[in-house]
C-alpha cells in the first residue's frame, strides 16, 4: 500500500467517515464497515479531502492514465468536492477550471443546468464513490452533449463490489461497469484492496480495527469483483 492511500485511510477513520461495525447499505446487505464523505463537513477536513484527490489526480496523469483540462462535480456531492479539488491542484500548480449542473435548468440570468466555466475539452468527473452509476451517465450526457470529452472519474473510495442479489451478483462491480461502458478510467484514491492492507498493517490507527478484519475480509470474498 502506498504512502498516499495509507494516509488516506487513516485521514478517514480520524474524521468519522470511516467506520467499523455492522451497517446495512441501500443495498441490504449487511457490510463490516460504512464510508460516509458527506461528513468532511469542515473547512479543514474538505481541505485535506481535495489535497488527496488532487494528489490521486496528478499521480495518474504523470502515470499516463489521464488526460485532463478540467473538473466537473454532478450535484450535490460532486459540486463541493470539484470546486474544493479546483483549488488544491491550483495550489500544486496545475490550476485548471471547473464546473457542475444544477437539477433543474434555471430560465433567467445565464440560464441553463451548467454553472462555472463552459464544459470543454477533456473534462474528469468527481464525485464521492460509484453505486449505481447513475450520477456518471447523467454527467457523460452533460458533457457529451456540451461538446467536451468525458476523461474519467475521480472518486474517493472504490468499495470494488458487485451489485444484485446473493444469488445473482453482477460480473463487475460498479466502478468495473463505468469504466467498460464508457472507456474511461476510474480513479480512486483507496479501494477495498488498500483496506485490508491497513488493517494488516503496522499503524496504530489499524490495531484498533484489526478485529474486524476477518468480517472485511469475508465481505469481500462475497461481494468482491
Amino acid at each position: 500500500m502506498d504512502a498516499l492511500q495509507q494516509q488516506f485511510i487513516e485521514f478517514a477513520l480520524q474524521s468519522g467517515v470511516l467506520k467499523f461495525g455492522e451497517f446495512r447499505t441501500k443495498a441490504g446487505r449487511l457490510s463490516p464497515y460504512f464510508f460516509n464523505a458527506g461528513l468532511f463537513n469542515r473547512g479543514g477536513t474538505l481541505g485535506q479531502l481535495a489535497r488527496f484527490y488532487a494528489r490521486t489526480l496528478l499521480a495518474a496523469r504523470d502515470a499516463g492514465r489521464v488526460r485532463f483540462d478540467m473538473l466537473f462535480g454532478p450535484a450535490y456531492k460532486g459540486i463541493t468536492l470539484a470546486s474544493a479539488t479546483a483549488v488544491a491542484l491550483a495550489d500544486l500548480g496545475a490550476d485548471v477550471p471547473f464546473a457542475f449542473n444544477r437539477k433543474e435548468a434555471k430560465d433567467h440570468g445565464e440560464g441553463g443546468v451548467i454553472v462555472g466555466s463552459p464544459l470543454a475539452g477533456r473534462v474528469v468527473i468527481v464525485d464521492d464513490v460509484i453505486t449505481a452509476g447513475t450520477s456518471v451517465r447523467e454527467s457523460v450526457e452533460l458533457i457529451r452533449a456540451a461538446g467536451a470529452t468525458p476523461a474519467g472519474v475521480l472518486i474517493a473510495l472504490d468499495r470494488m463490489e458487485r451489485s444484485g442479489g446473493d444469488d445473482a451478483l453482477s460480473a463487475e462491480s460498479a466502478v468495473q461497469s463505468v469504466e467498460s461502458t464508457y472507456g474511461m478510467p476510474v480513479l480512486a484514491i483507496a479501494d477495498l484492496n488498500d483496506l485490508l492492507r491497513f488493517l494488516n498493517s503496522e499503524s496504530s490507527f489499524a490495531a484498533a480495527a484489526r478485529s474486524f478484519l476477518p468480517a472485511v475480509e469475508r465481505y469481500r470474498e462475497r461481494y468482491g469483483a
